[in-house]
């Protein structure tokens, strides 16, 4: 019997963290042939590939040779990147360069994931061609990460994107979820940044973009350069923690507004809001409001088991 095998080929790197795994199955569940590689978690579902190592790199790209790379491994803690810089400039740019250079040397199209710290906030929203600024040493790695992807391959893209959220392994995987657990334990009161504005959006959404970029460019060769996707609702974590205790049905009271720009860890900028028109333009785009995505993502982690009964029986 014929069996349907996918033609189309994608390579995922990071595919064990919060967003490649929601990329990989997006892919994985839209008829494309999907490879995944990680490095600590990879085995056994995951290819493992250390980034750094170019030679991995190159052989694994020539023996799957894919149409498509969504490159989404990545330092992402600006606090880790500001104390193991080298580490963290080597994973974001050196081995980002590396990759683009790979992708063109088998005509991939490579998708760089970036993010909205590559501004430093004081003139929101940005469009794709503001002049980037960034203010911690994440957000230099990853503009450098840019620069190193569009200079080894002209024809990949850069997607920006902002604090992300979704189906988590553990809280501490997302800044949005990790603030579950003050939320549930109204107990003790709990201080809550009210300064920086956030556009929290679903890893699924990203995921879609990606898919929906990847097949736009398959048909259209001009389909390159840089993007930006971002769910629309503008929270500081105080409402964002407010609007998950309101989902829940969880007392609020507990949590403390702090207005002051914060003091300790890498700068954050106040409102890096990306303007996302021009992928709006091309048609592409997904947005999960953020209630019932958070819902979807946190109920696992309830504490209290008789509510999930009481919503989901």
């Amino acid at each position: 019997e014929d069996v349907d095998i996918p033609s189309r080929r994608v390579l995922i790197t990071g595919a064990t963290g919060l967003l490649g795994r929601a990329v990989f199955k997006e892919f994985n569940e839209n008829n494309w042939n999907a490879v995944g590689c990680g490095y600590r978690r990879a085995q056994p579902k995951f290819e493992q590939i250390n980034l750094l190592d170019s030679i991995a790199v190159h052989d694994i790209i020539h023996d799957f040779q894919p149409h498509v790379i969504v490159h989404c491994a990545a330092e992402r803690r600006p606090d880790v990147v500001e104390s193991q810089p080298d580490a963290a400039s080597q994973l974001n740019v050196a081995a980002s360069g590396n990759l683009a250079k790979e992708a063109a040397g088998v005509g991939a199209f490579l998708i760089y994931i970036s993010t909205d710290y590559v501004f430093d906030g004081t003139s929101p929203p940005y469009k794709e061609t503001d002049v980037p600024n960034p203010l911690n040493l994440y957000g230099k790695t990853k503009l450098e990460g840019e620069k190193a992807v569009l200079e080894n391959n002209e024809d990949a893209a850069v997607l920006r994107i902002p604090v992300l959220y979704g189906e988590v392994e553990r809280l501490e995987e997302s800044a949005v979820t990790v603030m579950f657990d003050k939320v549930q334990f109204s107990n003790k009161s709990a201080n809550m940044d009210h300064w920086q504005q956030r556009f929290p959006t679903n890893v699924k959404d990203v995921a879609t973009v990606c898919r929906q970029l990847a097949e736009k460019r398959m048909l259209d060769p001009s389909v390159k350069g840089t993007f930006h996707w971002s769910g629309n609702e503008q929270m500081t974590k105080y409402e964002m923690a407010c609007a998950i205790a309101d989902a829940f049905n969880l007392p609020s009271s507990h949590l403390r507004p702090i207005t002051d720009c914060p003091v300790v860890g890498a700068l954050r900028p106040r409102n890096a809001q990306l303007d996302c028109s021009k992928l709006e333009m091309l048609g592409i785009g997904q947005r999960t409001p953020f209630r019932a995505g958070i819902k979807e993502s946190l109920w696992p982690f309830l504490v209290d088991k008789r509510w999930r009964q009481t919503v989901f029986h």
